[in-house]
């Protein structure tokens, strides 16, 4: 399958996850230390949306800033900037837990968001996802941006953009209910015809 070339200025859904499945994030502190890691090599040439992290997989919602924004090391390929976090992680982990070779699975996947239904969809399927994979009940799952979305403390999530896709907080709360709601009664419809 072919990968989306990432441009400047647009918005994408990228994920990925260990390699043969394995897990990504072996102890607590792993999630801390891949947040410091996307802040330091991808706030200089993405604005981030929404984020999970998940022992074995994570997403990620970003916009590729604008040509202009972008240090000149990264204007024509600002997906070094993912292979700079992605080799820093692994090697990080690698040392601490006496591992070797590849962390993740293949190259990061990505996927073009063309439209604002889909950018919505998009921010609350990431958000949703602990409870789709059964690592979470709720949405409070900690190792997300849903929280930080809510939360009045200082964050380097583009906040005011993603709750003005929602029109207020009480919107996005209720938006992701809803889908989670509707994701919950799926799932026990399929169970059910087994």
């Amino acid at each position: 399958m072919k990968q989306e070339v990432l441009e400047c200025g647009m918005v994408y859904h990228i994920y990925n996850r260990g390699n043969n499945k394995e897990d990504i994030f072996i102890e607590e502190k792993n999630y801390g230390f891949f947040l410091s890691l996307m802040k330091k090599y991808l706030l200089p040439i993405a604005d981030i949306y929404a984020y999970c992290l998940m022992k074995n997989h994570f997403h990620l919602l970003a916009r590729i800033k604008d040509t202009q924004d972008i240090d000149n090391k990264y204007k024509e390929k600002p997906y070094l900037a993912f292979s700079h976090l992605f080799n820093a992680y692994t090697k990080s982990i690698n040392k601490e837990y006496n591992r070797t070779g590849s962390l993740f699975q293949d190259r990061m996947k990505r996927k073009k968001i063309q439209n604002e239904e889909y950018l919505i969809k998009t921010i609350a399927y990431i958000h949703l996802n602990p409870i789709k994979h059964e690592f979470s009940e709720s949405l409070d799952y900690p190792h997300s941006s849903y929280n930080s979305i809510l939360s009045d403390k200082p964050t380097s999530l583009k906040r005011a953009f993603v709750l003005g896709k929602f029109d207020d907080r009480n919107n996005f709360e209720y938006w992701h209910s809803k889908k989670m709601l509707e994701q919950l009664v799926l799932q026990s419809i399929v169970e059910d015809d087994f």
